[in-house]
């Protein structure tokens, strides 16, 4: 069960492809309008230079964190809930990146915002070393620690915001996200996904 743009995007990618003509041929690999592209472009996650051709994020949404990203992408629209870790029941902030990283590649992690920042098996790294897929961590309760988002690349986070609010991207440049970062982790996502495909 997704949220309701994830499942407008499980549509858009089972719809059948155009063909390519003979004028197209670069593009048969990579459609600039495939449902990925049109999902990034339509909220907002590629600017209209990009959206042209292959960009920065799309093509880092292509790789293992991809997998997450895409995931998380999938439950845009699911509603805000306190304590919440369910499509059914909603998610707050962790819940939601617990339930992303665990049904994506395996991994559980701890199951409050400060818990997961402190988590041992996380890398802590720099703002300008983010990558998708890595945690990002604000002061949103005059708490360290006490919110946090999965990044997705080009600025952009997505995470499950407050009440009366659903899952959503935002751009962490905004004076509001910027001045309220408080670190950024990282984890080993190739290891931890052939770690559950082993034990399965």
């Amino acid at each position: 069960m997704t949220g309701a743009y994830g499942q407008s995007l499980q549509q858009q990618a089972a719809a059948p492809e155009k063909p390519s003509t003979a004028t197209q041929p670069a593009q048969a690999k990579a459609p600039a309008q495939d449902a990925v592209t049109r999902f990034l472009s339509e909220r907002g996650l590629l600017n209209s230079v990009e959206q042209a051709g292959s960009s920065r994020l799309l093509a880092s949404v292509r790789d293992t964190a991809s997998d997450l990203v895409l995931s998380a992408m999938n439950f845009l629209g699911v509603r805000y809930t306190r304590g919440g870790n369910s499509v059914e029941n909603g998610f707050d902030c962790s819940g939601f990146t617990r339930h992303i990283f665990e049904m994506s590649v395996g991994l559980v992690l701890p199951r409050r915002a400060d818990e997961q920042a402190k988590d041992s098996s996380l890398l802590s790294i720099r703002k300008d070393e983010l990558k998708p897929g890595d945690l990002v961590f604000f002061n949103t309760m005059k708490r360290t620690f006490s919110h946090v988002g999965i990044y997705v690349g080009e600025g952009k986070f997505i995470h499950a915001p407050r009440t009366g609010s659903a899952v959503r991207v935002e751009d962490m440049r905004d004076s509001y996200w910027a001045k309220r970062f408080t670190g950024a982790r990282r984890a080993d996502l190739k290891a931890a996904a052939e770690s559950n495909t082993v034990t399965r």
